[in-house]
C-alpha cells in the first residue's frame, strides 16, 4: 500500500468507525492480533477495548460527534493523525454528568498498518483536559 492507501485506511476508521459508531467497519478494519500501546495496561490493549472506549463511553457522552482530520502523516507503515473528536456532552463522561455543553477532544494518534487493518495505535488527547473543564462548569 502506498501512503495515499495507508492515510485512507486510517481516515476510514476515523469517520466510519468513531464518528458513525460501525461496528462491521470496526471488524473489517482491525487485525485480529491489534495492540492498543496508549491502554493504560496489558489487559486494556485489545481492539474490543477499543472499541468499548467508543461504543460504550465516548458515543453516549457526545451527541452528534464529529471527527475532523486536521493533518496526516505517514512514513513506511504508519500513519500520524492530528484531529478534533467535538460534539455534545450529553451523557455521563468520566464521571461528570451531562451538561449539554460543545465539547472537543484534540488527538494525535500513530496507527502501523499491516494487510490495510490496524495493527498497532499510539496516542494522546486531551480528554482529561476537557473533563477536568466539565467538572469546574
Amino acid at each position: 500500500m502506498n501512503s495515499n492507501d495507508l492515510k485512507a485506511v486510517v481516515a476510514r476508521f476515523n469517520r466510519e468507525v468513531i464518528q458513525d459508531g460501525n461496528r462491521e467497519s470496526f471488524e473489517d478494519l482491525m487485525a485480529p492480533d491489534f495492540v492498543n500501546w496508549s491502554a493504560p495496561s496489558e489487559t486494556l490493549r485489545s481492539a474490543e477495548t477499543m472499541w468499548k472506549t467508543f461504543a460504550c463511553v465516548l458515543r453516549p457522552a457526545i451527541a452528534g460527534m464529529q471527527v475532523h482530520i486536521h493533518e496526516q502523516l505517514c512514513e513506511g507503515d504508519k500513519v500520524t493523525t492530528r484531529k478534533t473528536i467535538s460534539g455534545k456532552h450529553v451523557g455521563m463522561l468520566a464521571g461528570v454528568e451531562a451538561t449539554g455543553k460543545d465539547i472537543s477532544i484534540d488527538v494525535i494518534d500513530i496507527v502501523r498498518i499491516r494487510d490495510g487493518r490496524y495493527f498497532e495505535h499510539w496516542g494522546v488527547n486531551t480528554l482529561a483536559a476537557v473533563v477536568a473543564q466539565l467538572r469546574q462548569a
